[in-house]
């Protein structure tokens, strides 16, 4: 063989390499975005199902009120709804699952990340340990007129984020919650967005809407859980 016949020997092995590499490279990649987003899927749907076991497993308790006046604690049923906010006390949480003790759940809509064009809002949860009526307690501020109709309602504090917070579903254009009122006979019952009542919800719905353009893979859903718990919040019961 000839120096030329050599060198170009050595030049196509080298395109070949080349070749072999970069598809290579796009093979590796391509297999890292699958993980990515066979990831992302499953933490969609683990966090779906721990939202539902948070609803399935909520708990009626009383709490002991000291926001508004701490020398005299006013008891009322810890239960927040509204639009955006959402407190109650559930035997499932994230830290322990099934297995623990009650926590008090807040979960609130806050925005997303500003770094991210359109940013969107995200649903966040935040957990306490509930060891009784003094611990929801520092939540709320007891029962107080409302403006309008001057019915006695149950005023919370704020929800706030906090550096322990979870993301429970993120990139979302919208979410909220609403909550099935029971009604009498003949009457239907009836879907509201704030909860005023002494009573629990019959169910509670989580509505999530994605941003346009976010259709790959997995997305949050609308969830609707029934609450099995038939028992009302501060009534003593023989059993």
């Amino acid at each position: 063989m000839t120096l030329i016949e050599v060198l170009i020997a050595v030049t196509l092995v080298g395109m070949l390499m080349v070749g072999i590499a970069y598809s290579l490279g796009i093979g590796l990649r391509a297999m890292e975005r699958s993980n990515d987003r066979l990831a992302l899927n499953r933490r969609i749907e683990r966090t779906q199902e721990i939202l539902e076991q948070q609803l399935l497993n909520l708990t009626p308790v009383s709490a002991a009120c000291i926001l508004e006046n701490p020398v005299a604690p006013q008891a009322m049923p810890f239960f927040q709804g509204e639009p955006q906010q959402m407190r109650f006390v559930s035997t499932y949480s994230l830290t322990e699952g099934a297995r623990g003790y009650p926590r008090i759940l807040e979960f609130t809509v806050v925005p997303g990340d500003p770094k991210r064009n359109p940013p969107g809002v995200r649903l966040i949860v935040n957990e306490f340990l509930y060891s009784g009526p003094a611990s929801a307690g520092q939540t709320c501020f007891g029962l107080m007129p409302d403006p309008v109709t001057h019915a006695l309602v149950p005023r919370f504090a704020p929800i706030q984020p906090r550096p322990d917070s979870f993301i429970l579903a993120d990139r979302l254009l919208g979410a909220r919650f609403r909550f099935l009122q029971y009604l009498a006979p003949p009457e239907a019952p009836r879907w509201v967005d704030q909860w005023i009542f002494k009573e629990l919800p019959e169910a509670i719905a989580v509505e999530m809407v994605p941003l346009p353009g976010e259709n790959s893979g997995v997305q949050p859903a609308t969830l609707v859980v029934p609450l099995r718990v038939d028992r009302l919040p501060g009534k003593r019961y023989g059993d």
